[in-house]
């Protein structure tokens, strides 16, 4: 009897070794194919002339819904305004595509309580955009000192209308790479104590300093990472000479901080989800003696997504980052639809044309993707 004993427990451990090989082994083997819930751009640039049908044909083929950036030229001020540009948008939406932009307003020193529950009662406005002046792109009109706003940051607590931060101090005495440091210290914890019901979404986190004080923070505070954040350090602003489409705001920090955008991914943490940031410049406004800041990927914004994660080893933490965590902040629902992307490399063309005249130079022009979205 003993001896049946001591067989059968061979047996087991034997087998069990097996099992744990094989499971090992599975874990270790990378994905050929992935099929997410549709995600959706929680930060993007449709822009408003001849860009518009572009960035939007490109942002409706991956995304169920984006945040329209209200930047524009004039900006995004009062509700007439963004509800006209939301048409303008919609217009462009191929046929037979479902996708819906979620409108913001720009916020200035003369944003009244009374335009937020206005903007709020439309059911079109989701949040409005903090820039301050002067910071980036089209932030001229932006705010000057947040604590004019106060009223209206409180309006927007008690109406449930979110804030989204471009959050760099506009100071051009602070170095560029520690305008985000600044910012933080100075306008953001103190403006968290002052409204801590706000729902604030720092948008394009860039550096460990953001990713800690995220963490940190109440509830109420989450982040968008961008896809050439988690990708690229500064050195790729100066690979080889100066590459003015790697150029964005804020600026691609050192390497200690785009690991700590993806040690963010890997933790799976809530607070964290996809925000593109693509912003379309043309090749002449790029490519000039001032070049504007922006990086256009919106073309293989996903794929490179899933590259991202992938190197990151973070692929299990890769839907709920694209899918489901920005929704759920936000408050509103998940989306129903799925995608697929395939283990296929492609190349991203050079170019794509915005007119006769103009083109726009996508992130990874004439590189490889590893991923390519099926469906």
């Amino acid at each position: 009897m003993n001896k049946l004993k001591m067989i059968l427990v061979s047996a087991f451990i034997v087998a069990t070794g097996l099992v744990c090989n094989n499971a090992l082994a599975i874990e270790n083997v990378k994905p050929t194919s992935i099929t997410i819930t549709t995600p959706d751009d929680w930060h993007y640039h449709f822009r408003d002339d001849d860009r518009l049908p572009v960035t939007t044909k490109f942002v409706a083929q991956t995304f169920k819904r984006a945040i329209a950036m209200p930047n524009l030229k004039p900006p995004v001020t009062t509700t007439e305004q963004a509800l006209e540009y939301r048409q303008q948008i919609l217009q462009h939406v191929p046929r037979g595509v479902e996708f819906e932009p979620l409108m913001t307003l720009y916020l200035t020193d003369n944003t009244t309580p009374s335009e937020i529950y206005k903007a709020k009662a439309s059911g079109k406005i989701v949040a409005c955009k903090y820039y301050p002046a002067g910071a980036t792109t089209n932030s001229d009109a932006g705010v000057t000192n947040i604590q004019k706003l106060i009223p209206t940051l409180k309006a927007m607590a008690d109406s449930g209308m979110l804030l989204l931060i471009h959050s760099e101090v506009a100071d051009q005495d602070i170095d560029v790479f520690d305008r985000e440091k600044v910012f933080i210290n100075k306008v953001l914890k103190p403006l968290v104590k002052q409204v801590p019901k706000l729902k604030i979404v720092l948008e394009h986190v860039t550096t460990k300093d953001a990713v800690e004080f995220v963490l940190a923070a109440n509830k109420n505070v989450a982040a968008t990472i961008t896809v050439h954040h988690l990708l690229y350090n500064r050195n790729a602003i100066f690979k080889g000479g100066l590459r003015p489409h790697m150029y964005c705001l804020p600026v691609l920090k050192r390497e200690e901080h785009r690991a700590a955008l993806l040690n963010a991914i890997k933790s799976g943490n809530k607070k964290f989800f996809l925000g593109t940031d693509s912003a379309a410049h043309v090749k002449s406004t790029k490519e000039a003696s001032c070049g504007c800041a922006g990086v256009f990927s919106a073309m293989s914004a996903i794929e490179l997504y899933a590259e991202a994660f992938e190197e990151a080893g973070a692929m299990q933490h890769f839907e709920a980052f694209c899918s489901f965590n920005g929704p759920d902040f936000y408050g509103l629902p998940r989306n129903s639809s799925k995608i697929t992307l395939i283990k296929q490399d492609w190349v991203v063309p050079e170019t794509v044309a915005v007119n006769d005249k103009d083109v726009l130079v996508p992130l990874r022009a004439g590189e490889v993707v590893k991923w390519k979205k099926v469906s």
